[in-house]
């Protein structure tokens, strides 16, 4: 029979083994936990490093840059003393779809009217609107009826080589016609019908305040003058200025009104959404 001392030593083994067997378990789970938290902690890392990549944690969200509609080019006005500085236009936010009316008033009768189109000549509205906001066009004279049939104004100069400090590039030039006549093939549109607004500039290219309004059709072989709108309302008052005598303006053109066609003041208005209505421009109920 064993002795007392030996069962005391078989005790104290298997307990020294029972307290092994718990640490071991013990530092297992430790492990385990701390594996885990590990992995949550990089995943959090991950998930945090992306989130303040992306901006998530900046104070104001960042705005997506806007995009420029127009640029606006600088032109000399120390170098050109018939220009004007008034600033420029925006060049983001800009509307380029609808229409804006413009209103036109001389002293040749009532107001004459256009709708200036927004989606294919966005920066020529931009400008005239602008320029219309500064009064650049108030007490003006158009200085031309030029022998395109077109009342020219917008140089408050009167020199045909004014405007604002700035330029903008040509839009929506009509294609070339068929035919260098000013009367179109029958069934066929002129580049520039009776009632066109459109831009001019001098040198081509670089628009800045000056503009036509077409009393007559004009069916040139290169048209070069952009189409910006078109007369809603008083062309009639439009032909009779087109119909007044016209003298030299100085450098041998009989261009320049003999009767001094003045702009009184010219306004833009908000934009309208809705298509424009198709059809004739409607004549002044007072003019005469």
């Amino acid at each position: 029979m064993a002795s007392s001392r030996d069962r005391q030593r078989k005790l104290a083994r298997a307990k020294l083994d029972r307290q092994l067997a718990r640490r071991a378990a013990a530092a297992k789970r430790r492990r385990q936990i701390q594996a885990g938290v590990g992995a949550a902690v990089v995943l959090a890392l991950i998930v945090v490093g992306s989130a303040w990549a992306l901006g998530a944690f900046d104070s104001t969200p960042e705005k997506k840059a806007a995009e420029d509609v127009c640029l606006w080019t600088p032109q000399d006005a120390g170098a050109n003393t018939n220009l004007r500085d008034v600033g420029t236009p925006d060049t983001t936010g800009l509307p380029t779809s609808g229409t804006r009316p413009m209103t036109v008033t001389t002293n040749q009768g009532a107001p004459i009217t256009a709708e200036l189109d927004l989606a294919s000549a966005p920066c020529a509205a931009a400008s005239i609107s602008y320029l219309a906001g500064k009064s650049f066009y108030d007490n003006t004279k158009c200085h031309e009826i030029t022998t395109e049939g077109a009342l020219r104004c917008g140089d408050p100069s009167g020199t045909g080589i004014g405007g604002p400090a700035y330029s903008f590039y040509d839009e929506n030039v009509p294609t070339a016609a068929p035919s260098p006549s000013s009367s179109p093939a029958p069934g066929a549109a002129p580049a520039y019908p009776k009632g066109t607004v459109a831009m001019i500039a001098n040198p081509p290219g670089a628009n800045g305040s000056q503009f036509l309004i077409f009393f007559k059709d004009f069916n040139p072989a290169q048209p070069k003058y952009p189409v910006i709108g078109n007369v809603t309302g008083g062309l009639d008052v439009l032909e009779k200025i087109g119909a007044l005598p016209t003298v030299d303006n100085g450098s041998g053109a009989k261009v320049k009104p003999k009767t001094d066609v003045v702009i009184q003041s010219l306004t833009v208005g908000e934009v309208d959404a809705a298509p424009s209505a198709t059809g004739p421009p409607a004549a002044s109920p007072s003019a005469g």
